[in-house]
């Protein structure tokens, strides 16, 4: 199938300063607590204009790395120590998601009833074709190079596997890590995450929820190896976890030998200027990545993914591997051209460039 050629295009230099800006907190340049230099400082070091500057900080701020104070700046709060005995940032306001089930713009049926003829008339009868156990090849390609290009996530078409949905996929993580071991989930959360994995015949156990995740009282009093998290926004409570709290869920995962399920639920959909860091992509070796496509696209499109670290791919195929593909053939071609065509892309700017609109008016009526 053809593939539209993308363009390639200067690197914003908001998104540049962002990343020296964060390179800096994170090498401790700017210590927890520390305050920023003014924006107009900022700029001049760096030659780039005021405005620049507050993209980046704005970004920054998204993420965990920072905290506003009114009248007063801005004040790290990137913590590399899992955030014990830290001293207090005033007025460090954690952020959080407020949780809303309608979306924006819905993806434009016509758009997906002309892929869908497409698929029909150039696929033909290799659609009636048995999908391999784990997903057709050209959706599992055309994933890898979406998320490579829109996430920074790095991965080959072989830690990909297709699944009818998030639940089917909570089953094969247990199948896969064993029912052996402790699965810590958020409290709250999805009722149905803790459902499915005590349905597979695993122990679940919840962990409070704090400000920005789960407290860390509750990680260190756990007996969990593995933790079911939704970092960009806990159901129910919209929490969204800060920059210090993903770095305490990965060493969490490091010193128990364990992993971390990173359920990724909606956060194509964030109204900031720059998409979310995935855990995945800060480490490939600790982290199982699952989204799917019933937001993006539709509800009845029963479709997800899930991304094995590299080292579990011989422990799934003995395990789990022998598991037919849940989705018809047919869909995941249709998803792959939505995918390899940019109709999906255009899609979820659309819709976050609609977000970001609604929420600075809704700024500027304050």
């Amino acid at each position: 199938m053809s593939k539209v050629p993308t363009a390639k295009r200067r690197r914003p230099a908001y998104l540049t300063l962002y990343e020296e800006l964060r390179r800096a907190i994170m090498e401790g340049d700017y210590a927890y607590g520390t305050k920023l230099p003014s924006k107009r400082v900022i700029a001049a070091r760096h030659g780039v204009s005021v405005v620049t500057v507050e993209h980046a900080l704005s970004i920054l701020l998204d993420e965990g790395y920072l905290a506003a104070r009114e009248r007063s700046g801005y004040f790290a709060i990137f913590r590399a120590d899992d955030g014990f005995a830290a001293p207090p940032v005033p007025h460090a306001v954690p952020k959080s998601h407020p949780v809303a089930h309608d979306i924006p713009d819905s993806f434009p049926f016509s758009v997906l009833a002309r892929t869908m003829r497409r698929v029909l008339t150039e696929y033909e009868k290799e659609i009636l074709v048995k999908s391999p156990n784990n997903g057709v090849l050209a959706l599992r390609s055309a994933i890898c190079a979406y998320l490579s290009r829109s996430r920074g996530i790095k991965a080959s078409p072989e830690q990909i596997v297709i699944g009818s949905g998030a639940e089917y996929l909570y089953g094969l993580v247990v199948g896969l890590l064993g029912k052996d071991r402790i699965f810590g989930v958020e409290d709250p959360c999805y009722e149905k995450i803790p459902a499915v994995y005590r349905a597979s015949g695993a122990r679940c156990e919840p962990l409070a929820m704090g400000s920005d995740g789960i407290t860390a009282g509750a990680l260190a009093a756990s007996a969990a190896t593995v933790l079911h998290i939704t970092p960009y926004r806990s159901f129910p409570s919209g929490i969204t976890a800060s920059a210090s709290k993903r770095q305490e869920y990965l060493a969490f995962a490091e010193r128990r030998n364990g992993y971390l399920v990173e359920d990724d639920f909606d956060s194509e959909f964030t109204v900031s200027a720059k998409t979310e860091d995935t855990l995945f992509s800060l480490d490939a070796e600790r982290v199982i990545y699952i989204n799917t496509f019933s937001r993006t696209v539709a509800p009845a499109m029963r479709m997800g993914y899930m991304i094995l670290p590299s080292v579990l791919l011989p422990c799934f195929r003995e395990r789990v591997g022998f598991y037919s593909c849940t989705v018809p053939t047919f869909e995941q071609y249709v998803l792959a051209e939505l995918l390899d065509s940019g109709d999906f892309e255009r899609h979820i700017n659309r819709v976050r460039r609609a977000g970001r609109r609604a929420a600075e008016e809704k700024k500027q009526k304050r």
